[in-house]
């Protein structure tokens, strides 16, 4: 998009006609064409026909089954550069909406388009140096870094070493067998079976980190990429499952037909607890996503996600905020995260307010994770400053090495304001992103929510989560002065 000078594609109302349309984008224009022909597919195949209709290997952002349906847990796919659909805007049933607007696909094409328009080149470069020096000097950014060398599921054995990782519907906080489908089991496999895999891949072309992998079947060919921290968290551990090959059938599964893997993992965890399937049931997990691509009764139950799955099932241990179910850190033992979970817009978004850098991995500082001491302060920082960072369309991970090297955080504020010609340092990147937050809360109160919205489930109040045996105890007034500014003049 940024190549053809575009920096968001809006679509506004539905088809009068009622029709489902695929939308064509290059630097000629835009092209409305009709979609029945892709229609009941899946993203796997939707991906191979784009790309034999366009010979450009354009971007293909689309959606499966469950877009189409409009279940609440459908995402939108975005290919990768072998034309993989694993990269998602997986939470927020952003596929439904979609769905909703009547487009099956839209396909950009961004050969010969006029590129980005840097508005002060010389000081975009010296940020844009700046920046990369950082990512390429921090632990967990360099070659050969924690994130290089196993993607962001080096966190597995990590959090499950800290307590906080969520087992068998946040249950526990610890998984007996997450070594088995930790970052290292997948580096591992991808070592011993050959043929197509890989780790640190590229999830695009310019990407420097490459925390991606491509994981093969036992005869070297593509399974699926990637399967993230959160996936083989969601669809493992939280089901109490260590098979890392079946993790990886159903992250397949998910990027097929459209699903959220942290949603839907969670979803399997709900049915599991409520009787429908025990906990460690590889078969019997795949057949839900069967049960989803077809649209049956209890398919679109699932496609709907945690809270519709724990109402059919009369299930108690529910991990949502704001109607979305929580990732993979337990916020019983990890308090400031717990604290981003209960305020963020979204609910239940750690990407919004990443506490996990000081708590568990001492970037940024090191923080008690079990101490609740602060962490409305904390939360908020780590909100606004994300907040900046996903204004500007970083990745972020850039996070990690500009939080511990005070260059990298003024070479990324540089970049920006060498792009956009902003007159913005390093010193303006917090109050910049209050204003984005400013801006979500005011549309979540007209919307309805209230502060009342700001807060856990109860079960965590009321069930002690081993092994520290620590409940959610942080008093709601202190929830509510994360954003107790908004109304201030």
């Amino acid at each position: 998009m940024a190549k053809l000078g575009l920096a968001a594609i809006i679509l506004e109302g539905m088809p009068k006609d009622g029709k489902w349309y695929s939308i064509f984008i290059d630097k000629d224009g835009v092209q409305f064409e009709d979609a029945a022909d892709l229609m009941g597919k899946g993203m796997y195949e939707i991906d191979t026909l784009m790309w034999e209709k366009y010979p450009n290997k354009p971007a293909v952002i689309g959606i499966g089954q469950a877009g189409e349906m409009k279940l609440s847990n459908a995402g939108i796919s975005v290919n990768d550069p072998e034309n993989e659909p694993g990269r998602y805007a997986g939470r927020g049933g952003l596929g439904a909406v979609m769905g909703a607007r009547g487009v099956k696909v839209m396909v950009v094409d961004d050969k010969d388009g006029p590129g980005v328009e840097i508005a002060n080149k010389d000081l975009f470069t010296e940020g844009r140096k700046k920046l990369t020096a950082a990512i390429g000097e921090h632990a967990l950014t360099k070659k050969e870094g924690g994130l290089w060398a196993f993607g962001t599921n080096v966190l597995m054995n990590i959090i499950n070493e800290a307590g906080g990782l969520p087992t068998r519907n946040f249950s526990a906080g610890q998984f007996e067998g997450a070594a088995k489908i930790s970052g290292e089991a997948v580096a591992e496999n991808i070592e011993k079976r050959g043929g197509v895999g890989a780790v640190h891949h590229a999830c695009h072309p310019g990407c420097i980190m490459q925390c991606s992998s491509i994981y093969p079947h036992e005869d070297g060919t593509a399974f699926v990429s990637v399967i993230e921290y959160e996936t083989a968290w969601a669809l493992g551990a939280n089901c109490g499952i260590d098979d890392i090959d079946y993790i990886a059938a159903a992250t397949r599964e998910c990027n097929d037909i459209g699903l959220d893997t942290i949603e839907a993992g969670n979803t399997i965890a709900i049915a599991m607890d409520g009787g429908y399937l025990e906990f460690g049931d590889t078969e019997g997990a795949l057949k839900t996503f069967d049960e989803v691509r077809n649209g049956t009764p209890l398919g679109r139950v699932f496609g709907q996600g945690v809270e519709a799955t724990a109402k059919a099932f009369g299930v108690y241990r529910v991990p949502t905020v704001k109607g979305q179910s929580m990732p993979a850190y337990e916020p019983r033992a990890i308090k400031g995260i717990g604290v981003t979970y209960a305020t963020t817009a979204m609910g239940a978004d750690h990407t919004s307010g990443y506490t996990i850098a000081p708590e568990i991995a001492g970037v940024g500082g090191k923080v008690d994770p079990l101490d609740n001491t602060d962490k409305a302060g904390l939360s908020l920082t780590f909100q606004s400053a994300t907040a900046f960072i996903d204004s500007t369309g970083y990745c972020l991970f850039i996070a990690f090495p500009i939080l511990d090297i005070p260059e990298g955080w003024a070479g990324m504020a540089e970049s920006v304001a060498g792009v956009t010609g902003l007159d913005i340092t390093g010193d303006d990147v917090i109050e910049i992103g209050k204003e984005v937050l400013k801006m979500e809360r005011l549309f979540n109160e007209a919307a309805g929510f209230t502060t009342a919205d700001d807060r856990l489930p109860e079960f965590m109040r009321d069930e002690a989560l081993p092994p520290h045996n620590v409940k959610w105890d942080m008093a709601d007034e202190d929830l509510d002065k994360v954003y107790d500014w908004v109304h201030e003049s």
